[in-house]
Protein backbone atom coordinates (compact mmCIF):
# COMPACT_ATOMS: atom_id res chain seq x y z
CA UNK A 1 0.00 0.00 0.00
CA UNK A 2 2.79 2.74 0.56
CA UNK A 3 4.27 1.97 -3.01
CA UNK A 4 2.05 3.20 -4.92
CA UNK A 5 1.47 6.59 -2.51
CA UNK A 6 5.28 7.11 -2.50
CA UNK A 7 5.43 6.71 -6.25
CA UNK A 8 2.27 9.27 -6.44
CA UNK A 9 4.27 11.84 -4.72
CA UNK A 10 7.54 11.44 -6.87
CA UNK A 11 5.14 12.17 -10.29
CA UNK A 12 3.22 15.13 -8.00
CA UNK A 13 6.75 16.26 -7.17
CA UNK A 14 8.11 15.91 -10.83
CA UNK A 15 5.20 17.97 -12.11
CA UNK A 16 5.60 20.48 -9.44
CA UNK A 17 9.54 20.93 -10.67
CA UNK A 18 8.37 21.66 -14.04
CA UNK A 19 5.71 23.44 -13.81
CA UNK A 20 8.08 25.99 -11.87
CA UNK A 21 10.69 25.63 -14.68
CA UNK A 22 8.03 26.32 -17.01
CA UNK A 23 6.60 29.59 -15.48
CA UNK A 24 9.49 30.91 -13.88
CA UNK A 25 10.76 32.62 -16.94
CA UNK A 26 7.46 34.36 -17.44
CA UNK A 27 7.49 35.68 -13.35
CA UNK A 28 10.55 37.94 -14.37
CA UNK A 29 9.96 41.41 -13.23
CA UNK A 30 10.15 43.52 -15.78
CA UNK A 31 12.00 47.24 -15.40
CA UNK A 32 8.78 49.92 -14.24
CA UNK A 33 10.61 52.95 -13.55
CA UNK A 34 13.24 54.58 -16.15
CA UNK A 35 15.76 57.20 -15.25
CA UNK A 36 17.31 59.02 -18.17
CA UNK A 37 20.25 61.47 -16.96
CA UNK A 38 19.70 64.35 -18.08
CA UNK A 39 16.03 64.41 -18.14
CA UNK A 40 14.40 66.46 -19.41
CA UNK A 41 16.74 67.14 -22.34
CA UNK A 42 16.56 67.72 -26.06
CA UNK A 43 18.88 65.18 -28.03
CA UNK A 44 20.42 64.99 -31.32
CA UNK A 45 21.00 61.69 -33.41
CA UNK A 46 23.39 61.18 -36.32
CA UNK A 47 23.84 58.01 -38.53
CA UNK A 48 26.76 55.97 -38.04
CA UNK A 49 26.73 54.05 -41.00
CA UNK A 50 23.99 53.75 -43.97
CA UNK A 51 20.29 53.42 -43.26
CA UNK A 52 18.21 50.98 -45.54
CA UNK A 53 14.96 50.87 -46.03
CA UNK A 54 14.26 47.19 -47.49
CA UNK A 55 10.99 46.49 -49.51
CA UNK A 56 10.29 43.11 -51.62
CA UNK A 57 14.21 42.94 -51.87
CA UNK A 58 14.76 47.10 -53.39
CA UNK A 59 16.92 48.26 -50.91
CA UNK A 60 16.34 51.79 -50.66
CA UNK A 61 19.72 53.51 -48.60
CA UNK A 62 20.57 56.67 -47.26
CA UNK A 63 24.46 57.37 -45.91
CA UNK A 64 23.19 60.14 -44.35
CA UNK A 65 20.92 61.17 -41.43
CA UNK A 66 19.94 62.95 -38.86
CA UNK A 67 17.01 63.38 -36.01
CA UNK A 68 16.21 65.21 -32.84
CA UNK A 69 14.01 65.78 -30.08
CA UNK A 70 13.64 65.09 -26.34
CA UNK A 71 14.18 62.56 -23.56
CA UNK A 72 12.54 62.37 -20.48
CA UNK A 73 12.43 59.91 -17.43
CA UNK A 74 9.33 57.80 -17.29
CA UNK A 75 7.23 55.05 -15.13
CA UNK A 76 5.50 51.91 -16.93
CA UNK A 77 6.10 48.89 -19.24
CA UNK A 78 6.37 49.58 -22.06
CA UNK A 79 7.27 53.14 -21.68
CA UNK A 80 8.09 56.66 -24.00
CA UNK A 81 11.88 57.58 -22.68
CA UNK A 82 11.79 59.67 -25.82
CA UNK A 83 10.34 61.49 -28.31
CA UNK A 84 11.49 61.83 -32.34
CA UNK A 85 10.02 65.51 -33.75
CA UNK A 86 12.18 65.43 -36.45
CA UNK A 87 14.32 63.32 -38.72
CA UNK A 88 15.54 63.41 -42.01
CA UNK A 89 17.00 61.14 -44.63
CA UNK A 90 19.77 62.18 -47.23
CA UNK A 91 21.42 65.53 -47.08
CA UNK A 92 22.00 67.90 -49.82
CA UNK A 93 24.50 66.07 -52.76
CA UNK A 94 24.29 62.52 -50.73
CA UNK A 95 20.66 61.62 -51.62
CA UNK A 96 18.97 58.34 -50.93
CA UNK A 97 19.41 55.42 -53.34
CA UNK A 98 17.96 52.71 -54.70
CA UNK A 99 17.63 50.76 -57.88
CA UNK A 100 14.53 52.32 -59.08
CA UNK A 101 15.87 55.82 -59.00
CA UNK A 102 16.65 58.40 -55.56
CA UNK A 103 14.56 58.16 -52.80
CA UNK A 104 13.03 60.74 -50.68
CA UNK A 105 11.43 60.09 -47.83
CA UNK A 106 9.11 62.83 -45.30
CA UNK A 107 8.26 61.20 -42.15
CA UNK A 108 5.15 62.42 -40.05
CA UNK A 109 6.90 62.90 -36.13
CA UNK A 110 6.48 62.74 -33.74
CA UNK A 111 8.00 59.28 -33.54
CA UNK A 112 8.57 57.69 -30.21
CA UNK A 113 11.10 55.84 -28.40
CA UNK A 114 9.60 53.20 -26.26
CA UNK A 115 11.91 51.49 -23.53
CA UNK A 116 10.59 47.78 -22.45
CA UNK A 117 13.71 45.63 -21.25
CA UNK A 118 17.00 46.87 -19.42
CA UNK A 119 20.46 44.84 -18.83
CA UNK A 120 22.59 46.30 -16.31
CA UNK A 121 25.28 44.63 -17.13
CA UNK A 122 25.46 45.71 -20.13
CA UNK A 123 23.32 49.02 -19.89
CA UNK A 124 21.46 47.82 -22.65
CA UNK A 125 17.96 48.68 -23.28
CA UNK A 126 15.75 46.84 -25.68
CA UNK A 127 12.63 48.23 -27.12
CA UNK A 128 11.09 49.70 -30.37
CA UNK A 129 10.66 53.01 -32.23
CA UNK A 130 7.13 53.62 -32.28
CA UNK A 131 4.54 55.84 -34.18
CA UNK A 132 6.92 55.24 -37.67
CA UNK A 133 5.14 57.00 -40.28
CA UNK A 134 6.70 58.39 -43.67
CA UNK A 135 5.97 59.11 -47.20
CA UNK A 136 8.56 57.34 -49.88
CA UNK A 137 8.78 58.54 -53.26
CA UNK A 138 10.70 57.09 -56.09
CA UNK A 139 10.53 58.37 -59.39
CA UNK A 140 6.81 58.21 -59.94
CA UNK A 141 6.00 55.79 -56.95
CA UNK A 142 4.94 57.10 -53.85
CA UNK A 143 4.06 54.96 -50.25
CA UNK A 144 3.10 55.67 -46.97
CA UNK A 145 4.67 52.98 -44.21
CA UNK A 146 3.73 53.29 -40.65
CA UNK A 147 4.05 50.49 -37.40
CA UNK A 148 7.40 50.37 -35.39
CA UNK A 149 10.83 49.22 -35.60
CA UNK A 150 12.93 47.02 -32.74
CA UNK A 151 15.65 48.42 -31.94
CA UNK A 152 18.04 48.86 -28.88
CA UNK A 153 20.31 51.49 -26.91
CA UNK A 154 23.42 51.47 -25.31
CA UNK A 155 24.45 53.41 -22.46
CA UNK A 156 28.12 53.55 -23.09
CA UNK A 157 27.68 54.27 -27.13
CA UNK A 158 24.80 56.54 -26.92
CA UNK A 159 24.11 54.29 -30.29
CA UNK A 160 20.42 53.46 -30.82
CA UNK A 161 20.08 50.67 -33.02
CA UNK A 162 17.17 50.31 -34.78
CA UNK A 163 16.53 46.92 -36.72
CA UNK A 164 12.76 46.18 -37.35
CA UNK A 165 11.48 42.57 -37.73
CA UNK A 166 9.25 41.55 -40.07
CA UNK A 167 5.91 42.41 -40.45
CA UNK A 168 6.12 45.66 -37.48
CA UNK A 169 6.55 48.27 -40.98
CA UNK A 170 3.31 48.23 -43.58
CA UNK A 171 2.88 49.96 -46.60
CA UNK A 172 -0.30 51.27 -46.26
CA UNK A 173 -1.07 53.02 -49.09
CA UNK A 174 1.08 53.14 -52.33
CA UNK A 175 0.35 55.08 -55.69
CA UNK A 176 2.25 54.33 -59.20
CA UNK A 177 4.36 51.37 -57.68
CA UNK A 178 2.62 48.58 -59.11
CA UNK A 179 3.90 45.11 -57.70
CA UNK A 180 7.10 46.59 -56.47
CA UNK A 181 5.70 48.33 -53.38
CA UNK A 182 2.16 46.77 -53.15
CA UNK A 183 -0.19 48.18 -50.42
CA UNK A 184 0.28 45.36 -47.39
CA UNK A 185 4.03 45.03 -48.17
CA UNK A 186 6.20 44.12 -45.04
CA UNK A 187 9.22 46.64 -45.70
CA UNK A 188 12.15 46.63 -42.93
CA UNK A 189 14.06 49.34 -41.61
CA UNK A 190 17.79 48.71 -40.20
CA UNK A 191 19.78 52.23 -39.38
CA UNK A 192 22.14 52.82 -36.26
CA UNK A 193 21.95 56.77 -34.52
CA UNK A 194 24.44 58.06 -32.14
CA UNK A 195 22.48 60.14 -29.69
CA UNK A 196 23.81 63.00 -27.96
CA UNK A 197 22.83 66.00 -25.57
CA UNK A 198 21.75 68.66 -28.06
CA UNK A 199 24.80 71.58 -27.97
CA UNK A 200 27.21 68.90 -26.07
CA UNK A 201 29.01 65.93 -26.61
CA UNK A 202 27.28 64.53 -23.29
CA UNK A 203 25.48 60.56 -24.22
CA UNK A 204 22.59 60.37 -22.64
CA UNK A 205 21.87 57.05 -20.33
CA UNK A 206 18.37 55.52 -19.72
CA UNK A 207 18.42 52.99 -16.62
CA UNK A 208 15.59 50.72 -15.81
CA UNK A 209 14.86 49.56 -12.23
CA UNK A 210 12.16 48.45 -9.85
CA UNK A 211 11.00 50.24 -6.95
Amino acid sequence: MKKPTRNVAVVAGAATAAFALAVSPASAVASTVWTVNPSPANFTAVNSGNVVLSVNGIAMTCTKSNGSGTMQSATGNPATVASISAIAFGASGAPCTSVLGNVTTVATTPWTVVAQDYTAATGVTKGYVGNVDAKVTVGACVFRVTGKASGTYTNSTGALAVNSLAGELTVVSSTNCGSAVPVGAKPTFKGTYLVKVAGSTTIPTIVGSNP
